[in-house]
Order: C-alpha cells, then structure tokens, then sequence
C-alpha cells in the first residue's frame, strides 16, 4: 500500500461525513448560488474543497491543490496544472444533483506529478463506495481489483453527454447514433459515469466538456483498469489541456467501433 492511499481515503471519508452529507437534502435557500447559468454550486462544495485543500497539502508537503471552486474564483490556478506535485479536487461532482436532493454525486481527488496523473479517488458519500487507482498498479473499488470489459451486449450501450454539445453536432451525433447505438441514461455526474463503463454498465462515454476536476480521476481509473480515455482524433488525454471533447471506453476496440459509428 502506497503511504498516501490510507491518509486520503480517510480525509474524503471525513469530509464526507463531516461536511458533505449533514447538507444533502438540507440545503436553506441562500445556501445554493449559480456561477454561471445551469452552473450551481453550494455551501457544502465550498466548505468541502476547503477542508480538502487543507488536509491534502498536509499530507504532501510542497503539493498545491488546484480546486473546482477555487479555480471558478481565479482561473489562473489552471496555468499550475503542470508544477511538480498538485492536487485536482472537485468537492462535489455532480453538485446540480446535490442540490437537487438526489444521487449520484461524489467526491473526487487525482494527484499529478509535472502534469501527469499518478493516483485518483472517487468516493460515493451515499453508499461508501470508493474507486481508487495508481499509475501503473491497477485500479480497484471497494479493495478489490477491478478490470473494465465492456456491456458484451449486441449493441454498444453509449453514454452520450449532450449538455454541452452544439446543437448541430449534437444533431449529428444523435442521428448517427441512432438504431447503431442504445443510448443509456446521462448521471450528470462524472464520479457515476467512469464506474459505469468499468462495470460494463455502458460500454463508452462521449463528453464535450472536459475540465480537469471531472475527468483526471475517473481517466486515471479506467485506464488501469484497462479501458481507455481518448480525445476525439484519438489522441491520449492529458488532465493540463485545454481542448473540449472526450471519449472513454471499456477497451482499444470499443472505442475505435464508437468512432467508427460518431466520427467517421
């Protein structure tokens, strides 16, 4: 066992149970705020990357933390990605259903070193569920050692994230996908969907909007667990870059019969 894994597995425990669930379903009104349009974030996302900001700097002296809120607050934080030791923290995946009342959401840690992802965490506060992984070591949820093999259903199963998308291109994605692709149900919650393709629940995953606090811990641990995380050219993905648009799949093949379908 690394010497990290234990301390910040206990540290997304805590605030878990300390900060995050004390104000699930017990959000007062002034409580919830927009950062932009369809954008909200609360007081518990708040209070959470502050409490992960100091517990993970503790542990890893020289580490910075490149949060979701903090960074809503000075972009520049992003320019930092690629220093030697940073922590990308977002304190509440899926706040849109946090606020909401309803699940999935989660908490989700990676740790980069000089802008490559070594270690990642998503811990799901509802049922307890962690998924953690390490460059090069394997990837597991729960302690147990996980491998992603795809839905084996006789039509790939997609989870098509149109949020973001341009209505044209999402016109011509969803005409492409249709009757060639099941398209499964969106969580809205990056901490939710990596696990999905892991489990063979979907088989790939299409984002548009790729920001580093969603993507970085779930790429992590799906690639270790054999799947792949690729942009739309299929390039690798890299958690420092800029550019939108995303595919994770279960396997090398699934991706390239999804971009045969999506993007040929």
């Amino acid at each position: 066992m690394h010497p990290l894994e234990a301390p910040v597995t206990r540290l997304l425990r805590d605030v878990a149970h300390e900060i995050v669930l004390p104000r699930f379903r017990n959000l007062a009104a002034g409580e919830v705020a927009e950062k932009t349009p369809g954008d909200p974030v609360t007081i518990a996302d708040r209070e959470s990357e502050i409490a992960l900001n100091a517990g993970l700097t503790a542990l890893l002296l020289g580490s910075i933390v490149v949060g979701e809120e903090a960074t809503a607050a000075d972009a520049t934080l992003l320019d930092r990605i690629d220093e030697q030791l940073v922590w990308i923290v977002d304190p509440i995946d899926g706040t849109a259903n946090f606020a909401a009342g309803k699940p999935p959401f989660a908490i989700m840690v990676a740790l980069l070193e000089g802008g490559d992802t070594i270690a990642s965490w998503i811990l799901d506060p509802l049922s307890g569920r962690l998924c953690h992984a390490w460059r090069g070591h394997g990837a597991w949820i729960d302690g147990e050692t996980i491998r992603a093999q795809g839905s084996g259903a006789a039509r790939l199963i997609g989870g098509i994230s149109t949020l973001f998308l341009p209505s044209d291109r999402r016109d011509v994605i969803e005409a492409r996908a249709a009757g060639r692709i099941d398209m499964a149900p969106i969580p809205r919650c990056a901490g939710e969907q990596y696990p999905r393709v892991i489990q063979g629940v979907n088989d790939f995953a299409l984002f548009e909007r790729t920001l580093p606090w969603d993507h970085a811990p779930g790429a992590l641990l799906l690639e270790e667990a054999g799947g792949v995380v690729r942009r739309l050219d299929g390039r690798p993905y890299r958690a420092g870059s800029k550019e939108s648009g995303m595919m994770a799949a279960a396997s090398p093949r699934i991706w390239d019969d999804a971009a045969a379908i999506l993007f040929d």
